[in-house]
Formats: structure tokens, C-alpha cells, sequence
């Protein structure tokens, strides 16, 4: 029986826990005949109902990412009868020599450094990187930008490279409308509070715009880890008093109201591997304004109002539009809605196990 060991240690974490915890589940019941280790926090991995099959192992494993600590334990924990390892982050077990599968989500610790806080965190992604070039048998990108930024930067050879989109929840369609979690009519972002997101050229734009519209601005999305440049952020936003609102980390289900009540969601993003939050947004009827740059465009296709993210004007010139212009906003609900349609776990899913098939029967 063929063997396949997954790291699943982000499984709770935002991107690339969507990921995984859409994705794992449909990988082991397409292969009864597999047997499946997931290795990660056991009492993470046993909240999911589908941890519990008959071909599924749960091996404790809790050693932090980007640690040397990491690696050891890998070595250590990773079964020996493994005939496929697959690392859905670029986190590679640099001591196992069989069979490596890994996904890349972005190349944002080689494309933007100066984002990146520490310079351990850089030394070790470039090293992981360079690593993945000479140890992966496959690796999955989850976009055409992802894929070309990994061969820019890397010079990775194309034929490794498997392009498979993400997903997104049905549940994302057909939201029942709540009580609203904000009072005032409000723009939102959503999204880790991180400098790349852009959110102090986001705040100047909104602050440029307060007198003409009525809106408050509302940022749902986790504060922790602020390095220097989110001082700013948080700065910008205190000159806007009650204008301006922080919900920190919240549930989905608390998320979904957010964004079904939302007149406009906001995502100027300077980098962005996939970008989930718009097509999210999307699929529940709210107009989205984001970034021309990065992924962005290849995902949201037709049905979003682009902006420049390096340009406060230009970003304030796209909320000020879309708030204002009702032919505009109907529109990217319409064309929204359809183009979310395109991105589903289900078809993400089928085009894994093709690959999965490919590596297996190889």
C-alpha cells in the first residue's frame, strides 16, 4: 500500500489553512487504498471528522515553521515507509530523500525582503528555496504569477511545475444576512494586517475621500506582528478617530457577515500569490476594489475595479467610483458572481489528484 505523509501543521492558519483543510479531505477519500500520515498538532488535525478514516494516521508533530528545530523533527517524525512526502509550504524537509511534493502559495520571502522581518527568516527561505529547486519532484503553484515568480526568481525548470488555482467554499453563495456587525454603512478590508497589504496607503486614501462619503472604514483581519511600518498604520488610522475600525481576528461565520453587509471590500494588496478575500467577496454580491499588480488580475478576471496600489489618488478615485457610480456597482456584483463561480474546491481538488496519480504511478 502506497504511503503518503503530509505536513499538516498550519492547518488552523488563514491561506494556507483554507488551503489544506479544503484539500486534504477529498486527497484521502479519493484514495481509500493510500494510507495517509498527517503529521502536525494532533488536537488540531482530530477537530475534523475526516481525520477519523480507516486509512489516516495522526502523528503528533509541533515543531514551529522556519526553525531549525523544524528540520530535525521532520527527519525524526517523517515515516520511513513514506512513498510520497507532501510539504504544502515551501518548508521542505531538506533531510528526507524520497519522493517530495510541495505547493508554493507565493515567492513573497525572495520577491519583497524588505517586508520580511528578520534577517534569518530571509537567509532561510532563500536557502529553502534553492533547496526546492534541486529536491522537488513536482511542485504545485497556485497561480501563472506564483509559477513565473518562482522561475524568475529561482530559475526552477517549468517542466516541475504543476498550475492549479484555489478555491472557494460553496457557503460563500448563499450567506443569510444577519444582524449587521457594523452600525454604519462601511468599505471593508480583509486580510492579515501586514505592511505588503498596503493598508497606510489605504488609510490616506480613505482619509482623502471622509468628507465626501459617509462610510467608516473596517478592517477585519489579525493586528499581531506588527513590525515598523504597521506603527503607521495604526497611526493613520487614530487620526480618523471612530472612522476608522480594527475587529482584529474573527470567526468565518462572523467574517461572511462582514463582508455581506460591506458596500465595497478593498484589496490593494502589493503581493499577492492567489488572493482569496475578493473572490470570497465576489461570490456573495460585494463589489471589490483591488490591485492591478501581482496576481490579482489573473484571478479576478473583468469583475474588479483595478487601482494602483503605489497610488493613494488612484485608490481613493476607485472607492470614491465604485461607492458612487450604480451602473458600475451592479456591474461587478454581476460579473462578480460569475467569475466566482470558476473557482471551486471541487475542481481544484480533481486537478491535485490528477497529479497525485502522475507522481504515484511514476
Amino acid at each position: 500500500m502506497p504511503t503518503i505523509t503530509i505536513d499538516t501543521r498550519m492547518i488552523n492558519s488563514s491561506g494556507i489553512g483554507t488551503y489544506i483543510r479544503n484539500l486534504v479531505p477529498k486527497i484521502i477519500s479519493a484514495f481509500p487504498d493510500v494510507k495517509f500520515n498527517l503529521l502536525g498538532n494532533r488536537q488540531d488535525i482530530i477537530q475534523y471528522q475526516w481525520s477519523y478514516v480507516e486509512n489516516v494516521d495522526t502523528l503528533d508533530y509541533l515543531s514551529p515553521i522556519y526553525s531549525i528545530a523544524e528540520q530535525i523533527g521532520l527527519f525524526q517524525k517523517i515515516p520511513k515507509d513514506t512513498t510520497l512526502f507532501w510539504s504544502p509550504h515551501y518548508n521542505i524537509p531538506l533531510l528526507y530523500h524520497g519522493t517530495l511534493m510541495v505547493t508554493v502559495h507565493d515567492v513573497f520571502h525572495l520577491a519583497m525582503p524588505q517586508f520580511v522581518k528578520g534577517r534569518h527568516k530571509r537567509l532561510y527561505a532563500k536557502g529553502m528555496f534553492s533547496a526546492l529547486k534541486h529536491k522537488a519532484d513536482t511542485i504545485i503553484c497556485i497561480s501563472h504569477f506564483t509559477a513565473d515568480e518562482l522561475q524568475r526568481l529561482t530559475g526552477i525548470n517549468s517542466e516541475k511545475i504543476k498550475i492549479i488555482h484555489n478555491g472557494i467554499s460553496e457557503t460563500w453563495f448563499n450567506i443569510e444576512k444577519k444582524e449587521r456587525p457594523h452600525s454604519n454603512h462601511y468599505l471593508l478590508y480583509a486580510g492579515n494586517v501586514k505592511p505588503h497589504k498596503n493598508l497606510a496607503r489605504l488609510i490616506e486614501a480613505f482619509k482623502s475621500l471622509a468628507g465626501k462619503i459617509p462610510h467608516d472604514f473596517v478592517i477585519v483581519g489579525k493586528k499581531e506582528g506588527f513590525i515598523t511600518e504597521d506603527v503607521v498604520v495604526e497611526k493613520k488610522a487614530a487620526e480618523l478617530g471612530n472612522r476608522v475600525h480594527f475587529t482584529g481576528y474573527v470567526d468565518e461565520d462572523l467574517l461572511k457577515q462582514y463582508v455581506v453587509h460591506s458596500d465595497a471590500l478593498v484589496f490593494p494588496s502589493l503581493y499577492e500569490g492567489f488572493g482569496l478575500p475578493p473572490l470570497e467577496a465576489m461570490a456573495c454580491g460585494c463589489p471589490v476594489i483591488v490591485s492591478n499588480t501581482a496576481s490579482l488580475p489573473e484571478v479576478c478576471g473583468d469583475a474588479a475595479y483595478y487601482v494602483n496600489p503605489y497610488n493613494v489618488e488612484s485608490i481613493a478615485e476607485g472607492i470614491y467610483k465604485v461607492f458612487t457610480d450604480e451602473t458600475l456597482r451592479q456591474s461587478l456584483i454581476q460579473k462578480g458572481i460569475e467569475r466566482a463561480k470558476l473557482f471551486s474546491w471541487e475542481r481544484s481538488a480533481k486537478e491535485h489528484l490528477k497529479v497525485f496519480e502522475e507522481v504515484l504511478n511514476s
